[in-house]
């Protein structure tokens, strides 16, 4: 049976928060003395250092090296790509309870290590411990979810009947071969060990590039699982998208990408990497996902859940709610206990305890932070935030103050294009017909939440919400924080290209194409 990780919640419903801060707090100054360490990519089953290295700075602190990695050359990655073909027949042909076993036993070494795991998250990404730990949790759910998938199907093998008795037929779904697997810096852990478990697990090979803002907790993975398999089968390189990224896209003997990031990297990797053939290409491209308030709703309620969407791990989740629709009779009162909330959050260090909102990731996205800002007063009115912070508390880190907007165009720029930062829009509606129509609008739909007490403006909104990941009343969060199996994740129109989610029971397959066997006595 499968169970979820679900460790902080497990502490809150077991009353043990304290030790869960202890746990953490000894794991952050254990990984203290860790820090400006250099660590190898992983070819063909050898860690290999370089002396070309490119360091991995704290957001927090830019004056903090986490750790240095080597900055893989186009021959670095060609080689691990043919380590990962040359090793394919050996472990597609491994038997699929041994590889489920595998994952489990790392899903168990990361579920005891998994304060430490969120530490050096906490120091790489700026997530606070319990956004950390949440992303090392969905990791090890993958993990284990995926295996308990492949054995509940009997590795996708099964057979099949046909009216003639002398015909013995059967379907069963193969590996293609070796997949590229492009991870973003927001769940280093979790989407690059997700994407990277679901090529491994169905007999693929795999070469894994995280994002150069974060490849430490990647690492962290690629190091236990490596020498679980043949040498080759899993690759870890590091560097920049412009030289690894595009090597493995652009080489033929990959047979599948399985990529997270924005849409326009998104789109053109798709296009350059299906240019000659079909090749399955997984991606899940972002999202400008909505949250409806209706006159009907609790406001306290939506007013909680939307700060939580909007604001968690400072917006820069493909899920996280960046417009509200809120009913124009309501509105001041919602707006005004929106604000409040949004004022009260602590904003510092993520790896102190009452910290809500850490840093945003880099120098790249501190300028469109500002960018945006610039925008919104110009053509809004800025309800909330709008700052740089930079007093002394956060002079050497990339911090910025939760912002929330109102009263821009609906055509507006900050109104239709994901901007992965803590900046939030509102806008008012009439009628429910209308707000539906308006969150619908959007090339997006990754996500979408609503508030209302009112059951038919439910089942309206379940039945009319262009998006593959939606809620209902939900103060814990509006739009974000799905859970392996019981949230599959997936994303339609331009946030995801195959409608199958992340995390459920239809994910696997992507990495398998059928073949029908008959046998003839």
């Amino acid at each position: 049976m499968f169970e979820n990780e679900f460790t902080w919640g497990t502490a809150i419903a077991n009353k043990t928060t304290d030790e869960f801060h202890e746990k953490y707090e000894n794991a952050v100054k254990e990984f203290q003395n860790e820090l400006n360490k250099e660590y190898p990519v992983i070819i063909n089953g050898k860690e290999i250092f370089s002396k070309n290295l490119f360091e991995v700075k704290s957001p927090s602190n830019t004056s903090i090296i986490v750790a240095k990695f080597p900055n893989c050359t186009i021959e670095d990655t060609n080689n691990a790509i043919k380590s990962a073909k040359e090793k394919f027949f050996e472990w597609s042909n491994t038997d699929y309870n041994t590889r489920s076993k595998i994952f489990k036993e790392c899903a168990d070494i990361f579920s005891k290590e998994k304060f430490r795991l969120a530490a050096i998250m906490s120091f790489e990404n700026g997530k606070t411990r319990i956004e950390a730990m949440g992303d090392v949790d969905e990791a090890i759910d993958f993990m284990r979810f995926y295996a308990y998938q492949l054995e509940l199907n009997q590795g996708f093998a099964k057979e099949t009947k046909h009216p003639n008795p002398k015909e013995k037929t059967r379907t069963i779904l193969k590996p293609y071969g070796v997949w590229g697997i492009i991870a973003p810096f927001n769940f280093p852990s979790a989407i690059a060990i997700g994407m990277t478990t679901g090529a491994l697990i169905t007999g693929n090979t795999a070469v894994l590039k995280p994002a150069s803002d974060t490849p430490l907790s990647s690492y962290e993975f690629a190091k236990v699982i490596y020498k679980k398999l043949p040498d080759g089968a899993i690759n870890f390189v590091t560097g920049p998208g412009s030289v690894v990224g595009k090597a493995l896209i652009e080489n033929p003997d990959v047979s599948g990408i399985a990529f997270t990031g924005s849409r326009e990297v998104g789109l053109s990797g798709y296009k350059t990497f299906t240019k000659l053939q079909t090749k399955p290409f997984i991606s899940e491209m972002g999202g400008k996902n909505p949250t409806i308030v209706t006159k009907h709703a609790d406001l306290e309620k939506a007013a909680e859940g939307v700060m939580r969407a909007a604001f968690g791990y400072g917006g820069q989740k493909c899920s996280a709610c960046s417009r509200v629709y809120v009913q124009k009779n309501i509105a001041d009162k919602f707006i005004d206990k929106l604000v409040e909330k949004t004022k009260s959050l602590k904003v510092g260090l993520p790896w102190e305890k009452d910290v809500f909102l850490g840093p945003i990731i880099n120098e790249s996205a501190k300028k469109k932070f500002e960018e945006a800002v610039e925008l919104a007063k110009k053509d809004g009115k800025i309800l909330a935030g709008g700052n740089l912070l930079s007093d002394s508390a956060y002079e050497k880190g990339y911090f910025v103050s939760p912002t929330i907007v109102s009263k821009l165009p609906r055509d507006h720029k900050l109104m239709k294009e994901e901007l992965f930062l803590p900046f939030l829009c509102i806008d008012e509606y009439d009628d429910f017909d209308e707000a539906i129509k308006l969150a619908n609008e959007t090339e997006y739909g990754l996500t979408a939440g609503i508030f209302s007490e009112d059951k038919k403006q439910l089942e309206d909104f379940f039945d009319k919400i262009q998006a593959g990941t939606v809620y209902a009343n939900r103060s814990a969060s509006a739009t974000t924080a799905a859970l392996v199996r019981s949230q599959p994740f997936v994303g339609w129109k331009n946030s995801g290209s195959t409608g199958k989610g992340a995390g459920g029971e239809n994910y696997l397959q992507q990495f398998m194409r059928a073949q029908t066997q008959t046998r003839c006595d």
